[in-house]
C-alpha cells in the first residue's frame, strides 16, 4: 500500500475509535445524571404503577450495556430514536435544526475565515508597528469577552437602540435568502467576532515562522515587495497549520453555537438541545451530543488529510 494512503487509512481508523469511545462517554454521562426520568415525564404526582409501566416502555429496566448497544446501532442505521417528552421521532426533527445550525456557521465562515486570513497576511506585513498592534489588540479583546456578553452588547445597541437587525433571530421556511441573512446578522457578527482571534494569530504565528526561512531571504534578494514575498512564497508553505486552526474554528462554529443559539433564540441544535435538557430527555441530548461529536471529528479529520497532502514530510514520512 502506498505510504500516503496507508497513513490516510490509519487517521479514519483512528477517528471512528474516537468516535465509538465518544459515543460511550455520551451514552454514560447522560445515564449517570441524577434524577428520574420517568418522574420528570409524569411528575411527582405519578403512581409507582404508573412510574414502573414507563420505565418498562421507555427500556430503562434493560442492562445499560444492552441499551447501550441498541442506542449505537440503531444510530448507525439513521434512527435516533424517539423523544420521551413529545413521541417524536428525533431524526426527523433534528433534521432542520441541523439544517439552520450549519447555516448559521456557513455565513459566520464565509464572513470569519477571509477576514481572519486577511488581517493575519496585514499584521505580519506591517509587524511591530500600529496595523498589527492594532489588530493584535482587538482580537485578544474580541476573545476575552464571553460570547453570550457579546450578544447582549450587539443586540441591545445595534436591534434595540439603532435598530439595523432583528434582535431575535427567527428564521422560517419561506423566507428569502435576503430575510434570512438580515435575521442571522447579529447572530453571525457574535461567532466571527469569537473565531476570528484565534484563526487570526495563527495566521500571523504560522506566516511569521516560515519567513524566518532562506528562501524568503532569496526573494527579498530578487527585490519582491514585502506582500509579495508573503503571499507567493510565506502563506502558501505556511499554509497547513492555518488550516488546522481554520478546521477547528469551524467546529467550533457547528458545536459551540449552543450560548449563541439560546441567547438569539435561533431554532438551531443548540436551542433544542437546551430545550430537551431542561426537560431530561435523554435519548434527544444522546442524538444531539453524538452529531456534534460527529462534526468536531469529521472537521478534525479533514484538516488532519489536508496538512498530510500539504506537507511533502508527512506525506514521505520515511
Amino acid at each position: 500500500m502506498h505510504p500516503i494512503l496507508k497513513l490516510v487509512a490509519q487517521r479514519v481508523a483512528l477517528s471512528l475509535l474516537l468516535l465509538s469511545a465518544a459515543s460511550a462517554l455520551i451514552f454514560i454521562g447522560t445515564n449517570i445524571l441524577p434524577g428520574d426520568v420517568a418522574q420528570s415525564i409524569l411528575g411527582q404526582s405519578a403512581t409507582p404503577e404508573a412510574l414502573a409501566n414507563l420505565r418498562r416502555v421507555l427500556g430503562l429496566n434493560e442492562p445499560a450495556i444492552t441499551r447501550y448497544f441498541d442506542w449505537l446501532f440503531g444510530a448507525l442505521q439513521g434512527d435516533l430514536g424517539t423523544a420521551q417528552t413529545n413521541g417524536r421521532d428525533i431524526a426527523e426533527s433534528l433534521s432542520k435544526r441541523l439544517t439552520n445550525t450549519l447555516f448559521l456557521a456557513f455565513w459566520a465562515a464565509i464572513v470569519s475565515v477571509p477576514l481572519a486570513i486577511l488581517l493575519g497576511l496585514l499584521a505580519v506585513r506591517y509587524k511591530d508597528r500600529w496595523p498589527d498592534k492594532l489588530i493584535s489588540g482587538a482580537t485578544l479583546a474580541s476573545i476575552s469577552i464571553p460570547e453570550f456578553l457579546i450578544g447582549y452588547v450587539l443586540m441591545f445597541y445595534l436591534g434595540v437602540q439603532l435598530r439595523w437587525f432583528p434582535s431575535v433571530a427567527a428564521i422560517r421556511d419561506g423566507m428569502s435568502l435576503g430575510d434570512k441573512l438580515e435575521v442571522i446578522a447579529l447572530p453571525v457578527m457574535v461567532l466571527t467576532l469569537v473565531v476570528l482571534a484565534h484563526m487570526m494569530r495563527m495566521t500571523r504565528a504560522a506566516i511569521l515562522n516560515v519567513m524566518q526561512s532562506a528562501y524568503i531571504e532569496t526573494a527579498e534578494l530578487k527585490g519582491l515587495s514585502g506582500l509579495q514575498i508573503i503571499w507567493r512564497h510565506a502563506f502558501p508553505n505556511a499554509i497547513a497549520p492555518i488550516v488546522n486552526v481554520v478546521m477547528l474554528n469551524l467546529a467550533y462554529l457547528v458545536v459551540g453555537v449552543v450560548v449563541v443559539e439560546v441567547v438569539f433564540i435561533y431554532p438551531g441544535m443548540g436551542q433544542y438541545l437546551v430545550d430537551h435538557v431542561s426537560k431530561r430527555d435523554i435519548p434527544v441530548v444522546q442524538a444531539c451530543g453524538l452529531i456534534f461529536a460527529a462534526v468536531y471529528i469529521g472537521l478534525n479529520l479533514i484538516a488532519d488529510l489536508v496538512s498530510i497532502l500539504a506537507n511533502p514530510r508527512l506525506r514521505h514520512p520515511k
